[in-house]
């Protein structure tokens, strides 16, 4: 069966890695299928990453380039790669060899067991240990929260059907929770431990600072989960309590005032009037963010700004 393969590759900084990535890309993927297409997203580089891509434009027809105004984030460079793709499987992976491409052919063959998505995982993985352990506390926590468990959601290499992919819209953190994403939209998803390697040039992106933003993109996972067709359902709950309780604690006080009791100096009066104006806030901020998830449906790609665009 014929079919055409793409390639979503995100890079930032990997000017050393690429002659030997695009290398060993190539011929894997020859390997797969001779139709294919190679999609380099440059998250806004500062060294000369950029042209070394463009070099390759030059060498191979099937290769094509876009490259960011300034750095967005690994999230948006899949996002804008997705939606440039045209073939009927779409594979993505990091330019810093540390997943082999050699891998492929074998995510092709779970992928056809009927599965949607199918991710690696880096069993033996090579990384530090100070990166290693937040990631597989990160992993547990996503699988115990949401039931789709998997050893390693933040694996770059993966492979998708076209529908899966096109399906994705990515921002923030968002893309390490993709299977999540694949599996909350009615797509199948499945993972094969793949061999790792240690990164051979440059210095990877993530740094112990990653623990730190896993928790606020897990907390806004849970919120997309559970509330973002209905916001108010979120903010009128914890809104609503605050005001009733509120509202208690100052009728309390209006009661013991009205018997002759002086109520000025009480901490309770400021306790009962904080809750009240904030629960009115958050009841409106749920308010509004129904308003605004109605009246504004769709993403919008029009604020990254490129600085070169493949002429394909």
């Amino acid at each position: 069966m014929n079919f055409k393969l793409s390639f979503v590759i995100p890079a930032y900084n990997e000017e050393d890695n690429f002659p030997l990535f695009y290398n060993e890309l190539l011929k894997n993927t020859l390997s797969v299928s001779k139709d294919y297409e190679i999609i380099f997203v440059d998250d806004g580089s500062t060294d000369s990453t950029l042209d070394k891509l463009k070099e390759l434009e030059k060498k191979d027809s099937n290769v094509g380039v876009y490259s960011f105004q300034k750095n967005h984030g690994k999230a948006e460079a899949l996002s804008y790669g997705f939606s440039k793709v045209t073939g009927d499987y779409i594979v993505t992976l990091d330019a810093d060899l540390q997943d082999k491409p050699e891998e492929i052919k074998n995510l092709k063959k779970k992928l056809d067991e009927g599965f949607d998505c199918v991710s690696g995982w880096r069993k033996n993985r090579k990384d530090k240990t100070f990166m290693v352990i937040p990631s597989r506390i990160f992993n547990y926590l996503v699988g115990r929260l949401w039931g789709v468990r998997l050893h390693d959601y933040n694996c770059g290499l993966k492979i998708y059907t076209k529908n899966a992919a096109k399906s994705l819209d990515l921002y923030g953190g968002m893309h390490r929770f993709i299977p999540l994403l694949l599996h909350q939209k009615g797509f199948s998803v499945s993972e094969i431990p793949t061999e790792h390697q240690k990164r051979m040039f440059g210095k990877s992106k993530y740094g112990f600072s990653k623990v730190f933003k896993d928790l606020p993109d897990m907390f806004t996972m849970f919120f997309l989960n559970r509330y973002s067709n209905r916001p108010m359902h979120f903010f009128g709950l914890i809104g609503g309590l605050m005001l009733f309780m509120g509202t208690v604690f100052l009728t309390y006080l209006t009661i013991i005032w009205l018997m002759g009791e002086s109520i000025g100096g009480r901490p309770l009066l400021f306790l009962g009037m904080l809750l009240v104006i904030a629960g009115f806030q958050l009841f409106f901020t749920g308010f509004l963010a129904d308003l605004i998830i109605h009246s504004s449906r769709g993403s919008k790609q029009s604020d990254l700004l490129l600085k070169y665009e493949t002429e394909k």
